[in-house]
C-alpha cells in the first residue's frame, strides 16, 4: 500500500478530524469516498461497475465499456 503526505492549512486539517469524528470514519476513508464520489476508481472498481451495467440494461461488453467510459468522464469533468 502506497502512503500519501498531504499539507493541509491547520484549520482545514481541525474541520477533516471534526468531519472523521462526527461521521465515525477515517480520514483514510473520508478520502476513498471522494475518490469513489468523482469517478476516480481502481481497475477491480471499474470492472465491476462494467459487469453491473452488463447485468442490469443487457448490454454487451464492449456497450457496457463505452457506458462506463462515459459516465466517469461525466463525474470527473462536471
Amino acid at each position: 500500500m502506497t502512503r500519501l503526505t498531504n499539507t493541509l492549512s491547520d484549520e482545514r486539517h481541525r474541520a477533516l478530524k471534526e468531519a472523521t469524528l462526527r461521521r465515525r470514519k477515517s480520514i483514510t476513508s473520508l478520502i476513498e469516498e471522494r475518490l469513489d464520489f468523482y469517478g476516480i476508481k481502481t481497475r477491480q472498481g471499474v470492472e465491476e461497475l462494467v459487469a453491473k451495467a452488463r447485468e442490469r440494461a443487457d448490454l454487451s461488453k464492449e456497450q457496457a465499456t463505452d457506458l462506463a467510459v462515459e459516465k466517469t468522464r461525466m463525474a470527473r469533468c462536471p
